[in-house]
């Protein structure tokens, strides 16, 4: 069970930076200080991502530890979806996907980013 709870909450979400390199270099907005800033933004947070203990096995000891592992996964999809939304908003003059819309609050949630230790 603690395996499929684990593959089903393991990011649905892509990484910033993957979503980065599906965007063309060729558009206008690709060498844009507010673009490479973007990008900057992304990479530091996915950096981040992947340096953090990892929650699967650290914090499954107590009987909340599965809803308290689920809402890290949720966050960490959140935050994965506003940096991605970010650098599509920055890099790209094309509209902005489907799965990357509706969130109005983005700017709010990037500038409270979640700190790994």
């Amino acid at each position: 069970m603690l395996v499929a709870l684990t593959a089903t909450l393991a990011g649905c979400v892509t990484s910033p930076v993957e979503y980065e390199t599906s965007l063309s270099q060729q558009d206008p907005k690709w060498l844009s200080p507010e673009c490479q800033q973007a990008r900057m933004a992304a990479s530091d947070y996915d950096a981040r991502e992947k340096e953090h203990p990892g929650w699967g096995f650290g914090v499954l000891l107590g009987p909340y530890s599965l809803g308290l592992v689920a809402a890290i996964k949720e966050h960490e999809q959140k935050q994965r979806k506003l940096f991605a939304r970010e650098v599509h908003l920055q890099c790209s003059g094309l509209p902005l996907p489907k799965e990357l819309q509706g969130d109005s609050s983005a700017q709010d949630a990037i500038a409270n980013q979640t700190k790994y230790p």
